[in-house]
């Protein structure tokens, strides 16, 4: 067999390079892998390519991957085209090395000791380089990079480690990303209703949406009075009561229905919106729950509803102007302690933005960053709200477009899915003409029949898919919106 190296321990500063590994136990790995396709499964739930120590293992190990998830055999006769020109495997003897390995292995049994092993020894690399890079930054004195925000850069790196097994990013190749593409898709198939996303419990928004995508940043924007808050509050409430929890497609813990839903509510306080939340579930109007002005069956319902809501998985943080790293901060210990599926912040343009008197173009281009990194990080969807300019009262047609965002350039650059909330009854109804105008105000009654109870959610743009309007229902009394049963639907 080829030289085996032996266990170094951590080296100290002076000798660069000698860190925490393990040749020996990627050796065996891999040719136990070469030598019984079956071990893959045990593996692959702890070790990742990254986690070898040798280029060159890593690149036998994904080549094996990819093979065996294809249900293709992976030995050393089946991986030789794929790898007898790689220059480091060349180095080691060419394909007469993974020979070597598959007759080396002796231990199939200790596959998922090895793994862990790998796994253990890579997490301690990362944390060693992450050390210095800590240490470096620190004596690095500048006026520019403050130390809570350099605080805040480690603590990413360090959940970045402890959630992945390695502090940073880099390149990946093809190969990986294709299959991270194909278990979206297999997650989509085998979803009912073929969502890639997280259902937002509104049927036509998540055909027109897919589900709300991890790592994607939904800007959710209306005037006031539309409802975009109320939207946001029945999403997040719709996401958290379907919340089911199981094994994944990737073979982890987490959500397979619904969510976790973490709620940043800049505007309201929390006993406000659960106030909301509780009026949809129980069908109690909002205005009466604040005034305590129920009925006793009404009031039976809104505690059976809070009963109900007691154990789902919702989180509110009400603090007022939260900056940006401290939201990302206070989302990743949610995630880590909680769990975290959904994020929601209501809204934009009341996070506090780094940076001291500059633009506010240029601060809410900084806020969005922040909130795609989250997203991205977190690998969840965000959903930011925001606000529209005054410019959408001056037009006739009150519709929402792009332009009409606040600050809209970098937004509509930031996002991956722009929407707005609309709802013409609310402007029909300022429009009501005086009493004696009787023909005006049969045509006005007219009007505001067709549009009673209706909003619009206009989807400006997507990333993924296709732009287009999605009609909801809006009941104004309990603050909810919900499906709009189509003229062929209706009396089934």
């Amino acid at each position: 067999m080829t030289e085996v190296m032996r266990l170094d321990q951590a080296a100290p500063e002076s000798a660069e390079g000698a860190l925490p590994h393990n040749i020996e136990a990627e050796q065996q790995l891999l040719g136990a892998l070469l030598t019984d396709n079956d071990l893959y499964d045990r593996a692959a739930s702890i070790v990742r390519a990254e986690h070898f120590y040798d280029p060159v293992h890593a690149r036998i190990w994904e080549t094996c991957a990819a093979r065996i998830q294809k249900n293709a055999l992976a030995s050393p006769v089946t991986l030789k085209p794929f790898l007898e020109e790689d220059e480091g495997l060349r180095a080691l003897g060419g394909p007469k090395y993974l020979v070597t390995l598959a007759a080396a292995a002796v231990a199939a049994y200790a596959v998922r000791d090895y793994a862990q092993m790998i796994y253990d020894l890579a997490v301690r690399r990362e944390l060693i380089s992450l050390g210095r890079d800590i240490a470096a930054q620190a004596n690095d004195v500048t006026v520019e990079k403050e130390p809570s925000e350099q605080i805040v850069d480690a603590e990413a790196k360090l959940y970045a480690l402890a959630e992945q097994g390695r502090s940073e990013g880099g390149f990946q190749s093809f190969l990986s990303a294709i299959k991270q593409a194909v278990d979206v898709a297999n997650a989509a198939y085998q979803r009912d209703g073929g969502l890639a996303g997280i259902s937002t419990g509104l049927i036509d928004m998540d055909k027109k949406l897919g589900g709300l995508h991890r790592s994607d940043l939904l800007i959710l924007a209306g005037r006031p009075s539309m409802g975009k808050t109320s939207l946001a509050t029945n999403i997040a409430f719709n996401v958290a009561k379907a919340y089911r929890r199981g094994t994944t497609h990737d073979g982890r813990e987490g959500a397979i229905e619904g969510g976790v839903v973490g709620f940043y509510s800049l505007e309201m306080s929390a006993e406000q919106l659960a106030a909301r939340v509780l009026s949809e579930a129980a069908q109690v109007p909002s205005e009466q729950i604040r005034k305590g002005d129920m009925t006793e069956a009404e009031f039976r319902r809104f505690v059976e509803a809070a009963k109900e809501l007691e154990s789902c998985p919702l989180y509110i943080d009400d603090t007022p102007a939260l900056p940006i790293a401290q939201l990302a901060a206070r989302a990743r210990r949610q995630k880590r302690t909680h769990g975290l599926d959904l994020l929601i912040v209501d809204y934009l343009q009341l996070v506090k933005a780094p940076g001291h008197g500059e633009s506010r173009v240029n601060e809410v281009s900084a806020i969005t960053q922040g909130l795609k990194a989250i997203a991205k990080e977190l690998d969840i969807p965000v959903i930011a709200l925001s606000q529209l300019s005054r410019q959408v009262e001056s037009r006739e047609d009150k519709r929402p477009q792009l332009s009409d965002l606040r600050e809209s350039g970098s937004i509509e650059q930031d996002a991956d899915v722009v929407m707005f909330v609309y709802r013409e009854e609310y402007y029909k109804e300022r429009e009501k003409p005086g009493d004696h105008q009787l023909d005006k105000m049969a045509e006005w009654q007219a009007a505001m029949e067709a549009v009673h109870g209706k909003a619009e959610v206009i989807i400006g743009k997507q990333r993924h898919g296709p732009i287009g309007t999605v009609e909801l229902s809006f009941e104004g009394q309990f603050t909810r919106f919900g499906n709009l049963a189509k003229p062929w639907q209706e009396g089934r």
